[in-house]
C-alpha cells in the first residue's frame, strides 16, 4: 500500500467466495425481499444480502408506516407478496386495514380513518375517500419479512455491506460486500440491484442520474391519548388549526397529518420533520441531518407537551435508524419514465408492475451496458419529477416480485434477464396473484408500445 496527501492506493487483495447462488439480491428492503421470495418461489436458488441487522428497509428500519398507493378507487392495483406481507402483518395484530364496506368519502368514516394514514391523498374529493391502504408496526413489518424469507429457503446474509459489483466484460457476476470477517464475494448466476441507492448498478458502469428531496428522521412518540386528540381536533378545529400551524412550523415542514395512529395504543408514527438541502450519498450530510433532525423533535416534543390536548404525557419512543432518504441515484435504463408517463397514466406493451394508476415497463427496470442486471425499487429508470410521484413502497414490491420471476423465466429459458419474454412474465405474475398491470384500467392512455 502507498499513500500519497490525498489517496492511499490499495493493492488489490485475494476476495474468498462465500456463497453462490442462482439470483443474487442485495437490499433487503421491500423491493429486495419480493425479489427474493419470488425469486426462490420460482425454484431458483437465492441469496439476500442486506447491511442492517434486519429485514424491511425504509418500511422497517426508516419506519415508513403506511403502504400506501396501490388502489386505483376501488380497484386494488398492487397485490401479490405486498398484499401477503399485509395479511401476514394483519394475523400478527400488527397491521391496520380499514373494511372494504367503508373505503367510500364520508365524515363520520374520515374521523374514524384519517388519522390512520389510509385514506386517498391524491383525491381532490372532500373529504379524501378512506382507501385499501395499510398501517402497521415496523417489527411486525420484520417479522413477517422474516417468515417470508425462511419459508422460501432464502440464504439471508444481514451485516452484509455491499463494496462494489464484480463484472466481466460488461457482465455482472457478483458483487463483494465488507462484513466483520473481511471482504467477501458473492456471487448469482443473475443480480438484483435493490440498494434504493442503485449502488450495485453504478458500480457496475451502468448510467445513471442524480436527484434529490427530502429526507426525513421519522420517529414515534408514546404515552399519548390519541382519543382526546382527536377529539380536541374536531371538537375545537380553530384552536387546533392554531396549535397544529405551529407544530408544522417549528418541524421546519411535513405532510398535513404529521402524527397517525399505529396498530399498538398510546404510540403514534410521525413521517416529518421534513428536511431540504441534503444528499443521501454524502456522509456528511446524513450526518448533519441526523443531528438536525433530532433537535426538532425536542422542540416539537417540547411543545406539544406543554400546548397540545392528548400529548401531554408524550414521549420519544424511538427515531428511525434509518433517514428517510427518498431519491439518490436514478437508472437510466433502455426505458426512462417521464412525468408524463406516470401523470398521464400511459400505458405500455411491457408493463410488468403497477403502482396506483400508473405503470412500470420491464424496460425501466433494465439498465444499459450491464448485462444480467436487474433493478427493483425507488432507483428504477426515471427522471426525478416522475420518480418523485410514483416511488411508494407497494409498487417498488411489486417490481421486486417482477425482478425475481423474471429472473427465474430467464434461467429456465436460458436467455439473458434482458431477453425475457415479457408476455410470458406478465402471464407467470398474473397466475401467481400479482398484478402486472397487463390489462390497463379504463383510465390509462395506452399509446406506448415496447420498442
Amino acid at each position: 500500500m502507498s499513500t500519497t496527501p490525498d489517496f492511499i492506493n490499495e493493492r488489490e487483495g485475494r476476495v474468498p467466495v462465500a456463497a453462490r447462488a442462482d439470483l443474487l439480491v442485495v437490499g433487503g428492503g421491500p423491493a429486495g425481499i419480493s425479489a427474493a421470495v419470488a425469486g426462490a418461489r420460482n425454484g431458483l436458488s437465492v441469496i439476500l444480502l442486506e447491511r442492517y441487522a434486519y429485514l424491511g428497509g425504509l418500511a422497517s428500519g426508516g419506519m415508513v408506516l403506511v403502504l400506501d398507493d396501490m388502489c386505483n378507487g376501488p380497484e386494488i392495483s398492487v397485490r401479490g407478496l405486498c398484499g401477503e406481507m399485509i395479511d401476514r402483518m394483519e394475523r400478527l395484530g400488527l397491521c391496520v386495514v380499514p373494511p372494504e364496506s367503508e373505503r367510500l368519502s364520508d365524515e363520520t368514516l374520515w374521523r374514524k380513518w384519517s388519522r390512520w394514514g389510509v385514506f386517498d391523498f391524491h383525491s381532490h374529493v372532500k373529504p379524501q375517500p378512506i382507501c385499501y391502504a395499510a398501517a402497521f408496526d415496523p417489527d411486525g413489518y420484520k417479522r413477517a419479512a422474516n417468515d417470508m424469507v425462511r419459508e422460501a429457503g432464502i440464504t439471508l446474509r444481514l451485516h452484509s455491506w455491499f463494496s462494489r459489483a464484480i463484472v466481466e466484460d460488461g457482465h455482472i457476476t457478483g458483487v463483494i460486500c465488507d462484513t466483520k470477517s473481511g471482504r467477501q464475494a458473492v456471487m448469482g448466476s443473475i443480480v438484483v440491484d435493490a440498494t434504493g441507492d442503485l449502488d450495485v448498478a453504478a458500480s457496475a458502469g451502468a448510467p445513471f442520474s442524480e436527484g434529490s428531496f427530502i429526507v426525513t428522521t421519522v420517529f414515534r412518540l408514546g404515552g399519548v391519548d390519541t382519543e382526546a386528540a382527536e377529539r380536541f381536533e374536531y371538537e375545537e378545529p380553530e384552536a387546533f388549526a392554531a396549535l397544529d400551524r405551529e407544530a408544522k412550523k417549528i418541524m421546519g415542514g411535513s405532510w398535513d397529518k404529521w402524527w397517525l395512529k399505529t396498530p399498538l395504543p398510546g404510540i403514534v408514527w410521525c413521517n416529518c420533520p421534513h428536511m431540504a438541502g441534503f444528499d443521501g450519498l454524502k456522509v456528511e450530510d446524513l450526518t448533519r441531518a441526523d443531528f438536525v433532525g433530532r433537535d426538532r423533535i425536542s422542540a416539537l416534543l417540547t411543545f406539544v407537551r406543554e400546548k397540545m390536548p392528548g400529548f401531554e404525557n408524550a414521549f420519544v419512543i424511538d427515531v428511525a435508524p434509518q433517514i428517510g432518504v427518498r431519491q439518490t441515484r436514478l437508472l437510466e435504463g433502455v426505458y426512462v419514465m417521464t412525468k408524463e408517463d406516470v401523470t398521464q397514466r400511459r400505458h405500455f406493451a411491457d408493463t410488468v408492475a403497477r403502482g396506483r394508476d400508473y405503470y412500470y415497463p420491464y424496460r425501466s427496470l433494465l439498465p444499459r451496458d450491464v448485462s444480467q442486471l436487474i433493478v427493483a425499487g425507488r432507483h428504477y429508470s426515471a427522471t426525478s419529477s416522475a420518480q418523485r410521484i410514483s416511488r411508494e413502497i407497494p409498487p417498488c414490491m411489486a417490481m421486486g416480485e417482477a425482478a425475481g420471476v423474471a429472473a427465474a423465466l430467464a434461467l429456465d429459458a436460458g436467455v439473458t434477464i434482458d431477453r425475457v419474454d415479457v408476455a410470458a412474465l406478465q402471464a407467470r405474475l398474473r397466475a401467481q396473484g400479482a398484478d402486472p398491470g397487463d390489462r390497463p384500467a379504463q383510465n390509462a392512455l395506452v399509446a406506448v408500445a415496447a420498442e
